[in-house]
């Protein structure tokens, strides 16, 4: 999909392979398409590399060089531990981690998706599953903290060409800058629908927070609690049903 356009009763659904009139629409982009990576000063003059998450594929290929991992969620811990037992690297998160000894349970992995939920359900921007329930000590965490890999530093103020430099005068100089920094929702195809709120999020209804307040024939599967694999695994047979009902239902005169 291209792009969708409001035509009344009916979306205007552009493809690749045409154009179609659609009653209602169950949008599965997710997220994988579109990395983020904050706009930060002097991004432009690094000379080094600047990777994300989904360019990662070994540590090996940065033998030799200091690499920069910037981020505070579970992607960033699992890679920076892999780079960091074959160079050297730096560790650079916008907030203190915040570590949990308990496991991570399903009960607490439901109890999260439900916080996110209660957000989109608010027209908020989702936010991530670890910024409400903190980073499990797993015995992988645990050993990179006892080899000193888990240094955390502030975020940087700028990037130079050499590195990136902090506040107060601080340097660093680095060869690569991995941004760990997430993801954000695939939907700029839906822009002219205009689903967004003044907040920045997109306000959800139905019995999963799959479906667009703005738009009841619309459902966004990969969006805020069902862009998790807990929230995920029953998200689509859900919306599916969920919008057949809405089409199928009388309209009342």
């Amino acid at each position: 999909m291209t792009v969708a356009c409001n035509r009344g009763e009916r979306l205007r659904v552009e493809t690749d392979r045409g154009a179609f009139s659609a009653r209602g629409l169950i949008n599965a982009t997710g997220t994988w398409e579109s990395p983020y990576i904050p706009d930060y000063p002097g991004a432009d003059r690094f000379h080094g590399r600047q990777l994300h998450t989904r360019d990662y594929r070994t540590a090996e290929e940065f033998l030799g060089q200091h690499v920069v991992v910037v981020g505070g969620e579970i992607s960033a811990i699992q890679l920076l531990d892999e780079i960091s037992r074959v160079t050297s690297t730096t560790w650079v998160t916008r907030r203190e981690p915040q570590f949990r000894d308990e496991p991570f349970t399903p009960e607490v992995g439901h109890a999260a998706v439900a916080l996110v939920e209660d957000r989109v359900r608010q027209g908020l921007p989702p936010g991530s599953v670890v910024s409400v329930t903190g980073l499990p000590v797993t015995p992988a965490i645990r050993a990179a903290q006892e080899r000193g890999a888990l240094k955390r530093l502030p975020m940087f103020s700028e990037i130079t060409e050499h590195g990136m430099r902090w506040a107060d005068g601080s340097e660093q100089r680095a060869d690569v800058i991995l941004w760990c920094t997430g993801f954000r929702s695939s939907l700029d195809h839906l822009a002219p629908l205009q689903l967004r709120e003044t907040s920045g999020g997109i306000l959800m209804t139905g019995r999963l927070a799959t479906q667009v307040a703005k738009y009841p024939r619309i459902h966004l599967v990969g969006y805020g609690p069902s862009a998790s694999t807990i929230g995920a695994n029953r998200a689509g047979g859900a919306a599916a049903r969920e919008l057949t009902s809405f089409l199928s239902a009388p309209v009342n005169s």
